[in-house]
């Protein structure tokens, strides 16, 4: 028998449940719509902090130029275009104006204001760590506040190329950072605290070693990014990003492993894209003194540096095929290079020759040099920041031996070699430069010059090389306002690099990204950053 009011509470009953099953309808839809705009990607390498002034290092500002932007952008093709500012010019020989872009908002909503750009500027020699970011405020003297949106840069001399340099000037909010030493910055920005930004996306969290997830910006003064959610996942192993792309766990990946590219190429589900980068791989010869890690080959001292005497550089230079390396080691993703940048780079230096292979004439050069039976050393590189690093490493440890040198390959993660090679650990290492400002003063001043505190250059010279006219070159040119002139010390520049030896660029890296066809494409750029704003859904 019905009871009373049943008929009202069985109407009552399917209304509820009818609302219940519309709301986790609508609950799918929402998560599905919110994946679908989740950009989940596969690194090789990310942040080493969330302080964008912590480290040069490119994976670094690669992951932060997300959070932070720069007062001027580097185009994909390293073309110079506004960022944060507007415009700028040179007013004075030694004073550059740069006009700030009004109504952006730092991601707490407070106003970005010359005051950000000032702070940013002055606070970046406080807090550089392992791999400095003072190489790109080292000709700032003064910054001048003019006006809310205007900034005046006293340089330290005619600075022609310093707009260049500000490509990598990350700004950060002079409020949220406040206070922060050396010792405390980390910790405010990975914490969150001071982790704020003008950038397209906001910062959620980071692991290090781990995922960096970053939300949409919605008040950025950009163009609307597509992707509501972006996921860095870093997976330093090559095999495991290849394999969690395929299994549809990510949506793209970088730095694809040549051995892999013709083989994701033949998945129908997936699509590679490739470039030539900046990016030289270069062998660093130590020429001071008392050097770490060379011996005789029974391991007892020997009695000077060997490569103090040119005709041992000379010697590893022509022991180098580096035809084989790009086409072998690197599958065909290196090209052999001459000179410290490569061909697309203001100074290079077109009259220089193809580096030539001969290790008879090299094992004949070591024993002229009284080094018959060759020596033992310790050969070291990185093994997780650029494609191919490990293999062409280990090639040129086999290729030393062709010549009677024991080399042992010695590849190291990023984070333990960039440190070890800072402190001077390292007799012979390896490591890849890229000329990213697009103008070969920024390697060369960094890499060629004598390490001089005072002249603000040499700041990556860990070899105690010293050449008097190098150094003329290098500031003649970092003062030179006249185009033609500027280029001519850099070209000559470059071809002292070459009679020198004490570095010897080997190949330049070449670099490939693979995704789900489906989903995502790519606008490669030639320095490699692999950055959301330039991937885009597939249509």
């Amino acid at each position: 028998m019905a009871y009373p009011g049943a008929k009202r509470s069985a109407g009552l009953w399917e209304n509820v449940m009818r609302a219940f099953i519309l709301g986790l309808s609508c609950a799918v839809a929402l998560a599905t719509s919110v994946h679908s705009q989740t950009l989940t990607i596969g690194v090789r390498g990310g942040p080493d902090s969330i302080d964008p002034h912590f480290t040069a290092t490119g994976t670094h500002a690669e992951a932060l130029k997300h959070v932070f932007d720069t007062l001027v952008w580097s185009g994909d093709g390293l073309e110079l275009e506004p960022g944060l500012a507007l415009s700028w010019k040179p007013i004075s020989d030694m004073v550059w104006e740069f006009k700030l872009r009004p109504g952006v908002k730092f991601h707490d909503g407070s106003d970005f204001t010359a005051e950000d750009v000032k702070f940013s500027i002055e606070r970046i020699p406080v807090v550089a760590g392992p791999n400095p970011t003072t190489i790109y405020v080292r000709r700032v003297k003064e910054t001048k506040i003019i006006d809310p949106l205007t900034v005046q840069i006293i340089t330290d001399g005619p600075a022609p190329t310093l707009p260049n340099d500000f490509i990598r000037l990350f700004i950060v909010s002079s409020k949220a950072a406040a206070g922060l030493t050396k010792e405390t910055a980390n910790e405010g920005f990975n914490s969150g605290k001071a982790a704020i930004g003008t950038g397209p996306y906001k910062y959620v969290s980071w692991q290090p070693k781990g995922d960096l997830v970053l939300d949409r910006n919605d008040a950025y003064w950009g163009k609307r990014e597509p992707w509501a959610r972006h996921v860095r996942k870093e997976i330093p192993n090559d095999a495991a990003r290849v394999a969690q792309l395929k299994a549809g766990q990510l949506d793209l990946i970088t730095r694809v492993p040549a051995s892999d590219v013709a083989t994701l190429q033949r998945d129908p589900k997936l699509k590679v894209e490739t470039v030539d980068t900046v990016y030289v791989f270069n062998i660093e010869l130590d020429l001071r003194d008392k050097t770490p890690t060379i011996t005789a080959k029974d391991g007892s001292p020997l009695e000077k540096n060997p490569f103090q005497d040119l005709r041992v550089r000379e010697a590893f230079d022509l022991a180098i095929d580096r035809k084989a390396l790009a086409e072998v080691a690197m599958e065909g993703l290196g090209k052999p290079v001459n000179q410290l940048v490569t061909p697309s780079i203001f100074g290079f230096n077109k009259s220089l020759g193809e580096r030539k292979y001969d290790p008879a004439a090299a094992r004949k050069l070591l024993a002229d040099a009284g080094y018959p039976n060759g020596f033992k050393l310790q050969f070291s590189f990185t093994q997780d920041r650029l494609p191919g690093d490990k293999q062409v490493g280990t090639s040129i440890a086999q290729m030393l031996a062709a010549i009677g040198i024991d080399a042992q390959a010695n590849a190291q993660p990023a984070a333990v070699f960039f440190p070890a090679r800072t402190r001077g650990d390292y007799s012979v290492s390896m490591s890849g430069w890229g000329t990213l400002t697009g103008e070969a003063h920024y390697t060369l001043s960094s890499l060629a010059h004598s390490n001089d505190k005072d002249k603000k250059m040499g700041a990556f010279n860990v070899l105690n090389y010293k050449n008097p006219t190098m150094d003329k070159l290098l500031q003649d040119a970092a003062i030179e306002m006249d185009v033609d002139k500027r280029r001519k010390d850099l070209e000559d520049a470059n071809a002292l690099v070459e009679k020198d030896k004490q570095r010897l660029p080997i190949v330049a890296v070449g670099s490939a990204w693979a995704m789900q066809k489906d989903k995502v494409t790519i606008k490669p750029r030639v320095d490699e950053d692999t950055l959301a704003m330039n991937i885009k859904p597939a249509k």
